[in-house]
């Protein structure tokens, strides 16, 4: 699997533009036959190929420089493939809701039941 964060999420930690414990955090499913990641992006209005409705992460920790969550369970997805994970700060305007991070490399067809996505034992990322 292939992971990124975006550009604008490096200058929003820099800059305390995002709080991973108190904002909203959500994990998107993406099929990247209809989007490819772009370090130009920068919100979620950006995004196309959302396959199901994003979750929000539970239980957030930062911990040693690891952003972490509960792992994440998305319920009766249906759809085209999803082959990524799209991380991104919800502000309640997709205009406005940065993108985080892309973690690509997944395979799966979706057949109306849940998915569920467990983050690696070390945390989503580190910086």
């Amino acid at each position: 699997m292939t992971a990124v964060l975006y550009p604008i999420t490096k200058k929003l930690i820099l800059d305390g533009g995002i709080n991973f414990l108190s904002d909203t955090i959500k994990a998107a499913l993406i099929d990247t036959g209809t989007y490819t990641y772009s370090a130009a992006h920068d919100f979620y209005n950006d995004i196309s190929g959302v396959v199901g409705t994003p979750g929000t992460l539970a239980n957030k920790t930062t911990t040693g420089g690891a952003f972490d969550a509960d792992d994440l369970t998305i319920s009766a997805v249906t759809g085209a493939t999803i082959e990524a994970v799209l991380i991104y700060k919800d502000t309640g305007n997709p205009a406005t809701s940065p993108v985080i991070g892309f973690v690509d490399g997944l395979s799966l067809t979706p057949n109306g039941g849940n998915v569920t996505i467990q983050w690696n034992a070390s945390g989503i990322f580190a910086i």
